[in-house]
């Protein structure tokens, strides 16, 4: 059964929502931490199509697995230059030197499966290129990644409700692994989904999805 928490305003607020400082209700997560506060106001949920937009992102939610977002976000600048500014194509022609130079950076989160997957996961996005053998079919990785959006978002009304798996992100995460992604699970890309605007799995009640 969900339940409630009542602000100040004896407005009711659904569990998992905060009533934040600027008067603005946010999810629990992006309520106090300002580097989460601002991610979540300028970036998660908003569309992104574009190749490399969408493989910089899935890169972080593979760096992310066992972690907190907060500590990827964190990390997230010197991460970009530690990978060429997350380009396909200069990333997929990375040698095992510079698995070692990363792995000698402490900006970074220093995870050598992590950081192979990456690799691994950038020259996949350039094998996809061009490989389609229709014309419907999709060119690149953002454009792949689109065609899993979901008919109708869920609407959840608590933080019990939120799920952490769609069918559409288990048949993503399939597809993917078969295309030889690495650290693509059903959870990983749920959250990739949300991030960039696939699916909105944000709580009802948020400013941002007031109903």
């Amino acid at each position: 059964m969900t339940t409630s928490r009542t602000a100040p305003t004896s407005r009711p607020i659904p569990v998992g929502l905060t009533l934040c400082s600027d008067g603005l209700v946010r999810p629990d997560w992006a309520s106090n931490d300002l580097l989460m506060r601002e991610y979540y106001d300028s970036e998660w949920g908003l569309p992104v199509h574009d190749e490399a937009g969408v493989f910089e992102r899935l890169v972080l939610e593979g760096f992310q697995a066992g972690l907190s977002w907060r500590t990827v976000l964190a990390k997230r600048d010197a991460l970009r230059a530690a990978f060429a500014s997350f380009s396909p194509d200069r990333v997929a022609a990375f040698t095992q030197a510079d698995v070692e130079r990363i792995l000698c950076d402490p900006g970074v989160i220093r995870n050598r499966r992590k950081i192979e997957a990456a690799i691994s996961n950038a020259r996949a996005t350039v094998t996809m290129r061009g490989s389609s053998d229709s014309s419907r079919a999709p060119t690149h990785l953002g454009e792949l990644v689109w065609t899993y959006r979901p008919k109708q978002d869920p609407f959840p009304r608590s933080q019990d409700e939120v799920p952490t798996q769609l069918p559409e992100s288990v048949a993503l995460a399939k597809e993917l692994k078969d295309r030889n992604f690495r650290f693509v699970g059903p959870t990983t890309m749920l959250a990739l989904m949300s991030a960039i605007g696939i699916v909105n799995t944000d709580i009802v009640g948020t400013y941002r999805r007031p109903s």
